[in-house]
């Protein structure tokens, strides 16, 4: 695989998984989540995640599965590096909190008056929102969110 075709395949993971948390943790919380029965095998090993309900009664409940290593931390020899396959791991591993996000340099929301005089109000609010989720932050940020229907009686 070209170095050309590795960078892209790993830029587009890094801006998908920012939509996704972007858009699943900024808007209104969910019920309290309940384990998944389902277990999810993949070439690493196995997964469970939960299932949990979205505000609004209309729409089906959701399995959740949230920090699946995608790669190994790019830390080490592995820093500034393509990603590397992750290791395997054995037994099931139990994904229902956020991973660290990578890096970034976060704007100031502490004070309302000045951020104002910077950003316009919809913006300040948003990153005051937002800004709480990115706090974690960390070079080893190769984590997957993977949301899906939950199926039958998978929970």
């Amino acid at each position: 695989m070209s170095t050309l075709r590795k960078f892209g395949i790993s830029l587009i993971l890094r801006i998908s998984l920012l939509i996704c948390v972007t858009q699943v943790t900024c808007g209104p919380q969910p019920e309290p989540k309940k384990l998944s029965s389902r277990i999810i095998t993949t070439k690493y090993g196995s997964l469970r995640g939960f299932v949990t309900t979205l505000p609004n009664r209309q729409w089906r409940p959701v399995e959740v599965f949230l920090g699946i290593p995608y790669a190994r931390p790019p830390v080490g020899s592995l820093r500034f590096m393509f990603p590397v396959t992750p290791a395997n791991w054995r037994g099931v591993k139990s994904v229902e909190t956020f991973s660290a996000v990578c890096p970034q340099n976060l704007p100031d929301v502490k004070n309302e008056t000045d951020a104002l005089k910077r950003m316009p109000i919809g913006r300040y609010e948003y990153l005051s929102r937002l800004v709480p989720l990115l706090k974690n932050q960390s070079e080893d940020c190769l984590y997957l969110n993977i949301y899906a229907p939950a199926l039958g009686k998978s929970f």
